[in-house]
């Protein structure tokens, strides 16, 4: 699955499963611009892939402005010549129940999850078209696709990713531009690391191949929707859940 000749975008890049997908792609041969917010964590990550032989290159990035995702992109292609591949994995929770969840946690977190994709993917669609050759991948979650109790904004943001990802799979589909979610289950990283212990075994016992998943496990979905051998598949959520939701 060689990726050698393209170059990725990812976002909230700086850690888990972003950070897993920038190595991923990096050593399929893809050019990497990793985004986020910590540029310290960037440039370690660019710094990892560098001395491994990778190309990266760092992009201090907040989401959540609408002037800083025009103004990365346009740093990015000006640095690289094109992006190709595009990797919306940003993401924040803000939970509550919902009955007291305060306006301003659902708009941050519908901003940062579900926005930001929509901005992300209008800056490098031109990109792509001008080549015929393009791979949208949105992260959402098991979450967007069974809800879970104290998290309607974040549930709801990445239900929306659901339904962007097939409208745009079909507005581009035609110039040979796939656009494809990822879902994950349980993956253990940061988000994950603050639940309890007694949560994450009743999680578990839910799940038919008995453990929670890693971040490497996503960024190989990643990498196979980047790649040629994905080429037939648009519109599709990928779960990456060890079969905790089937049908």
């Amino acid at each position: 699955m060689s990726l050698a000749g393209h170059v990725a975008l990812v976002t909230g890049a700086s850690q888990g499963i972003g950070r897993a997908c920038a190595l991923k792609l990096a050593s399929a041969g893809a050019a990497v611009a990793v985004a986020a917010r910590n540029h310290e964590k960037l440039n370690e990550l660019m710094n990892e892939i560098t001395a491994s032989g990778g190309k990266a290159a760092a992009f201090p990035l907040d989401v959540g402005d609408e002037e800083q995702i025009k103004s990365t992109v346009k740093a990015a292609i000006a640095q690289f010549g094109k992006i190709d591949i595009l990797v919306n994995n940003a993401g924040i929770t803000r939970d509550q129940l919902v009955m007291r969840m305060k306006r301003a946690d659902w708009d941050s977190v519908l901003q940062t999850n579900l926005t930001s994709a929509y901005l992300a993917t209008q800056q490098v669609i031109g990109s792509m078209l001008k080549q015929r050759w393009g791979r949208i991948i949105n992260i959402t979650s098991v979450f967007g696709q069974m809800g879970q109790a104290g998290q309607a904004n974040y549930a709801a943001s990445k239900a929306g990713l659901i339904g962007l990802t097939m409208a745009i799979a079909r507005e581009v589909g035609s110039r040979n531009i796939t656009c494809n979610a990822v879902a994950p289950g349980f993956i253990e990283t940061a988000m994950t690391a603050v639940l309890s212990e007694d949560f994450k075994q009743t999680a578990v016992k839910q799940i038919p191949l008995g453990r929670v998943g890693s971040v490497d496990d996503v960024a190989a979905a990643v990498e196979f929707l980047s790649s040629e051998g994905a080429s037939y598949i648009t519109g599709h959520v990928l779960n990456v859940n060890g079969g905790l939701l089937m049908g």
